[in-house]
């Protein structure tokens, strides 16, 4: 039967999109728990010059130089180019979407790279298919389970939640009271601009501070949690 490092039958895990400013204050979250991350990453527009703007808050991705020591300790997975909805893109382009965007952050990182998230969710057999041929090993979507299953199909990937989940808290205690006879996961993910817009780094603080520590829990990127 699969186990965690350590003997562990849990896992935590946690994946943000986009590479934008907020991610400074979570990873300094996560470095204060303890806590492992995948960062998913769009190398082609991966600079402050690419700002959009969400119900009057300008969202601003970081510049390239620095991130190799701002997620020193947790995963870089691809997240495309440039962004795009790969469903109404061209073969040609989905595959240079994912291709490019894995060469560059291997380049920029010095990793290498197996994990991706589907810019919107969205996807289809051709896009899994050009995964595949570019050794992406898992991809995740944004459906969630609310439960701590493991999956069979690692490129349609389920998150346990997104972090605004109104069941978040409830799920922490869940997980941490779940005394599992076969290995378990809890996967959360969003984007760390989110906790600017609805105000909410105070729940996901309490979050961290809630599951974070325990002698039965293994806490690791997308890659060391799910390969």
């Amino acid at each position: 039967m699969m186990r965690f490092p350590d003997n562990k039958m849990k896992a935590l895990t946690f994946s943000y999109d986009d590479g934008i400013e907020q991610d400074r204050r979570l990873v300094s979250m996560f470095q204060k728990y303890n806590l492992k991350c995948t960062f998913n990453l769009n190398s082609g527009i991966q600079s402050n010059a690419n700002k959009f703007n969400i119900n009057g808050l300008t969202i601003s991705r970081m510049n390239i130089e620095g991130l190799k020591d701002l997620y020193r300790g947790h995963e870089i997975a691809v997240h495309t180019l440039t962004h795009p909805s790969l469903i109404e893109q061209t073969i040609e382009t989905v595959h240079n979407e994912i291709f490019q965007d894995k060469l560059n952050l291997q380049n920029i990182f010095d990793c290498n790279i197996v994990g991706m998230a589907y810019p919107f969710g969205t996807y289809d057999d051709n896009v899994i298919r050009v995964l595949k041929e570019n050794g992406i090993k898992y991809a995740r979507t944004v459906h969630e389970t609310e439960n701590f299953k493991l999956q069979d199909n690692l490129l349609e990937l389920k998150a346990t939640c997104h972090h605004s989940n109104k069941n978040l808290l409830k799920l922490a205690d869940d997980f941490i009271n779940l005394d599992s006879t076969e290995p378990s996961i809890f996967y959360v993910w969003g984007h760390s601009y989110e906790f600017d817009l609805d105000n909410s780094w105070d729940m996901i603080e309490e979050f961290c501070a809630k599951i974070s520590n325990r002698s039965d829990i293994f806490y690791g990127t997308n890659a060391e949690v799910l390969l």
